[in-house]
């Protein structure tokens, strides 16, 4: 690939490819690198048929190769978090809420299967149907299906997850 075309890819693509790696793993430094990473193996390829679903199937390919890596910090993030929260005196209650849907939502979204995930993920980041079939290796006609499925199984694990933390606070935990 010529440097003038790898140019204008990474001017096209880089943003929206970045923000999906930061959904999937959590981490934006580890999402640039990862996308650094795709630009990189584009480079060497001599054309690209579909670009964007091509960027977007390598970049996920590699988070699929570096699963333990992505495990490390996600364990790494939480116990930053709960270090944070330890350390604030008096947290905003709105900050609290806020921050605990959040933890919520990416926990509903871990409980999904991978490819509803990255499916739920891709489409998030503007991919077309075709584009997140390619990505994925299934049919075009089986995605709108396959997003639904995952919106409801979303919703669903979002729904449990929150009964059961409202289960917890009411309870107060659980006694030995």
């Amino acid at each position: 690939m010529r440097d003038d075309e790898l140019e204008r890819l990474f001017r096209t693509y880089h943003a929206p490819l970045v923000r999906y790696l930061t959904r999937r793993l959590g981490d934006r430094d580890w999402a640039e690198e990862v996308a650094q990473e795709t630009f990189l193996r584009a480079l060497r390829q001599d054309a690209l048929q579909s670009e964007r679903s091509w960027l977007f199937a390598v970049a996920t390919n590699l988070v699929r190769d570096e699963a333990r890596r992505s495990e490390r910090r996600r364990h790494h993030l939480v116990l930053l978090a709960a270090q944070e929260a330890e350390a604030s005196v008096e947290p905003e209650q709105l900050a609290m809420e806020r921050a605990e849907d959040a933890a919520l939502a990416r926990k509903a979204v871990d409980t999904l299967a991978e490819r509803d995930r990255l499916a739920l993920l891709m489409r998030e980041e503007g991919l077309n149907y075709e584009e997140i079939a390619a990505a994925l290796g299934l049919s075009p006609g089986s995605i709108g299906t396959t997003l639904a499925r995952a919106r409801r199984r979303l919703a669903e694990a979002y729904e449990s997850l929150q009964a059961g933390e409202t289960g917890r606070a009411a309870g107060g935990g659980d006694h030995v």
